[in-house]
């Protein structure tokens, strides 16, 4: 089993994929990409990302709560997850 979870977008779409679960959930039809994560803790992510017109920004991901809504345990789904990487694809 991997200890590292994918990041990616896809649309208007987030993705975080871990251990052959995917995650989805919206967020701007402008987000061309993630670029790079800065800070992976323990469901919580900062990290950069790119938007149309608009140069690189900071974003924060706080997946706990869409964990939640999602019926996941949240502990036993996040722990084992030591970083996260982005997937350019």
């Amino acid at each position: 089993m991997k200890d590292y979870a994918v990041l990616t977008n896809d649309g208007k779409y987030t993705i975080f994929e871990f251990n052959n679960q995917r995650v989805r959930f919206i967020t701007s039809d402008k987000l061309e990409r993630y670029t790079k994560v800065v800070e992976w803790d323990n469901g919580y992510l900062v990290v950069m990302a790119k938007y149309k017109e608009m140069p690189e920004v900071e974003e924060y991901i706080d997946l706990i709560p869409i964990l939640n809504m999602l019926y996941y345990d949240t502990e036993t789904f996040l722990k084992p997850i030591k970083e996260v990487k982005i997937n350019a694809a």
